[in-house]
């Protein structure tokens, strides 16, 4: 299986290479490829033994884009790509907003013929899915495309549901999904740990998962990605928009998010003369403990408020968010009060696409209103210390967070050991802390002590580099907060 995906990967990919030369980048030729799977996977499942009704109106469909070449082809590409972009479901979903990338009509036929030679219906869910990740990955791993920060490692997102344990019949949703890697992940651990009836896996399929994403190019590849796996209806899981806007009034058993790094949210704004600038957008919402513009903080507020009394949330969160003071003290003061706040990973660099990111996992449920507060100990795991990862030649593995896995102990939370990276912290010792900074570490920096367990040359150049682009960010945001442009 792994075989047979990655060979068409592959053969994707290398035609990729040929259209860069014609400035088609790789999350664009991702998109294309997006659009015209699609329309072959719609064509497919109306042949024989399948003989579906057509999703796809006639003379918009597959066989209408072979009967065409030349220049009647880009005409006709682009009818089609603006007639299904109006639709509605997920039909909508795939082609809003979608626009031909591939000027040149010999290449996007070449690009047709190469799809239409293989059966994608006919392939394994598992083989499907796993070539359209393959493609998602490699367009990740493209630093200039700047996808990677829509894409989070999935070793990570594996560790983290396995510590969650979703069961049938729960409710999942990520307000910043993404390409879909949670849900995927969810889904996944979902099929194999539980033997499900008809009932529970149609419910698996249409009624499970929620998710949202503020760019339309990102949910495009989200809601394939979903179909390819067999998640979803006619009815897209999947919406565009701000998230944090307002409260959806949704409630779900469980959270699990990466939401984007960067520590403002903001919008364009153009005056009178024309000139472009940048305004911080502040969420006034009544569920919200505090009003900033730290998007992080927005996002664990807004979390908070999604999950339903003894939901369990999963969230990665940048180091600003345990330390910072003012607003981020109102709501670390809450969420440890109002919340279950249990379990804080401490992650190592080089695990994330976006660089200069100093990142933590963070677990709590919610729980009811109570004078008592909820949190009475905060076990963290310190796998930052003394720990070297880089995207490239040493990547983070889903082996790097069995002991994780193991101290967490999901089979019974309330039974957990200390270790030398795993230590707790009670709510009293917590609250003694200046402004409440769950920014806590014990171990020692080896590579600080001994000048003979220093790192290698690139390790450090790359702990150099992360340095100054987090230094730089908060330059930038403090220039933001002084007015400047």
């Amino acid at each position: 299986m792994a075989n047979e995906s990655a060979s068409i990967v592959q053969k994707l990919w290398n035609y990729c290479n040929v259209l860069r030369d014609d400035g088609v980048s790789y999350g664009d030729y991702v998109e294309q490829l997006t659009y015209l799977l699609f329309l072959k996977m719609a064509d497919e499942q109306t042949q024989p033994p399948f003989n579906k009704p057509p999703l796809i109106p006639k003379g918009l469909d597959w066989q209408s884009l072979l009967e065409k070449d030349g220049d009647a082809l880009g005409v006709h590409y682009r009818h089609i790509l603006e007639t299904l972009g109006k639709e509605g479901g997920m039909l909508g979903a795939i082609f809003r907003k979608s626009q031909n990338r591939i000027q040149d009509p010999a290449k996007l036929r070449r690009l047709i013929m190469l799809i239409n030679d293989e059966t994608w219906v006919g392939l394994d869910i598992d083989v499907k899915g796993e070539i359209y990740e393959g493609l998602l990955q490699k367009n990740a791993e493209d630093v200039k495309s700047g996808a990677g920060q829509y894409f989070t490692p999935r070793p990570l997102i594996k560790a983290m549901v396995e510590v969650i344990r979703p069961e049938p019949g729960m409710t999942i949703c990520d307000p910043a999904c993404g390409t879909g890697g949670f849900i995927l992940a969810a889904h996944d651990h979902i099929s194999k740990h539980h033997q499900l009836d008809k009932g529970q896996k149609k419910l698996l399929k249409y009624h499970t998962f929620k998710g949202n994403d503020i760019v339309d190019a990102v949910v495009r590849l989200c809601v394939m990605n979903l179909y390819l796996h067999g998640i979803g209806g006619d009815e897209s899981p999947i919406e565009v928009g701000d998230s944090l806007i307002s409260d959806p009034g949704d409630r779900f058993d469980i959270v699990l998010t990466n939401p984007p790094f960067g520590k403002k949210s903001s919008i364009t704004i153009v005056n009178g003369e024309g000139r472009a600038g940048r305004e911080s957008l502040i969420y006034e919402r009544p569920d919200f403990w505090a009003t900033t513009s730290n998007k992080q903080l927005n996002f664990l507020q807004h979390v908070k408020t999604l999950l339903k009394i003894n939901g369990k949330a999963a969230i990665v969160v940048p180091d600003n968010v345990l330390f910072e003071g003012g607003a981020g003290e109102t709501v670390r003061r809450k969420l440890l009060h109002e919340c279950d706040v249990h379990t804080l990973l401490r992650l190592p660099t080089g695990v994330f696409y976006a660089q200069g990111v100093k990142a933590n996992l963070l677990f709590f449920d919610r729980k009811p209103a109570s004078e008592k507060p909820w949190t009475e100990k905060l076990w963290i795991y310190d796998l930052r210390t003394n720990k070297h990862f880089t995207l490239k030649t040493d990547p983070l593995c889903y082996e790097d967070l069995q002991d994780f896995t193991k101290c967490y102990n999901p089979e019974n939370r309330f039974n957990r050991k200390e270790a030398e990276r795993f230590k707790a912290f009670t709510y009293d010792e917590l609250m003694q802390r200046d402004k409440v900074s769950l920014d806590i570490f014990w171990l020692k920096d080896e590579s600080l002590e001994d000048s003979e367990n220093l790192p290698s040359p690139d390790l450090l150049a790359s702990d150099i580099a992360e340095n100054l682009e987090s230094a730089l960010e908060q330059f930038s945001s403090i220039h933001e907060d002084l007015g400047g442009k």
